[in-house]
């Protein structure tokens, strides 16, 4: 397995590829987000351990970047601790955080966790019966026609769509689309449904967006 750690601090960084290569992982150690991302994109790496705080280019960037190329698994390593922050991270398309001071042995636990997993890829074409969504060009057909939808429906329809047959809650689909919690007073959810519904829906026979009584809505084709 081949790891690449991206670290400014001089002693972090030669603990990192100490005690990486030790647990017997070939390991590249970069100093500044320049050279971390030229070796990133030159070579395909197992698992990325990045530094949001780096010389010239921070971490974020370096992963946006990354991001337009690889799908490399990136885990952030960051004295960084605040909510918005690791929000920030996992939203740009990490695939964990561990905030500094840490703990050698948890740090390998949660390498050996994301390389067992492997990058998690995003379907850029979603089908479901006649309906097909284009993730890319946020396109949506449906018989070969053309439905038009607001880019919260189009998101709504995403998330229900890529997780089909799944059973997702109003306060799941509240937190994913419009990043808000739940409150029982609202009815944002319903009423984009209802919308949904009608665009998807309504001028078609086979319905696709079903409402599971109690807990909330599902996309699939029902027998």
């Amino acid at each position: 397995m081949h790891i690449l750690v991206v670290e400014d601090e001089p002693k972090t960084g030669t603990h990192l590829l100490q005690g990486l290569q030790e647990a017997g992982y070939d390991t590249a150690l970069a100093r500044t987000g320049p050279e971390g991302l030229r070796l990133a994109l030159a070579h395909d790496y197992d698992l990325i351990v990045l530094d949001v705080m780096l010389p010239a280019m921070d971490g974020w960037t370096v992963l946006r970047t990354l991001r337009e190329r690889k799908d490399t698994p990136v885990l952030f390593l960051t004295a960084r601790d605040e909510i918005p922050d690791r929000v920030r991270g996992l939203e740009l398309g990490a695939d964990d955080y561990l905030v500094k001071p840490f703990a050698f042995a948890e740090l390998l636990a949660r390498i050996r966790t994301l390389l067992r997993r492997g990058p998690v890829r995003e379907e850029a074409l979603i089908r479901v019966a006649d309906l097909e969504i284009d993730v890319l060009r946020h396109k949506v057909t449906r018989a070969d026609g053309r439905i038009d939808l607001t880019p919260k429906e189009f998101a709504l329809l995403h998330l229900l769509a890529k997780r089909r047959g799944e059973v997702l809650s109003r306060r799941l689909i509240a937190a994913q689309v419009w990043d808000m919690n739940f409150d029982s007073d609202t009815n944002v959810v319903d009423v984009a449904i209802r919308r949904l519904r009608a665009k998807l829906d309504d001028p078609y026979s086979v319905k696709l967006v079903h409402t599971v009584r109690g807990i909330g809505y599902t996309v699939d084709v029902k027998s």
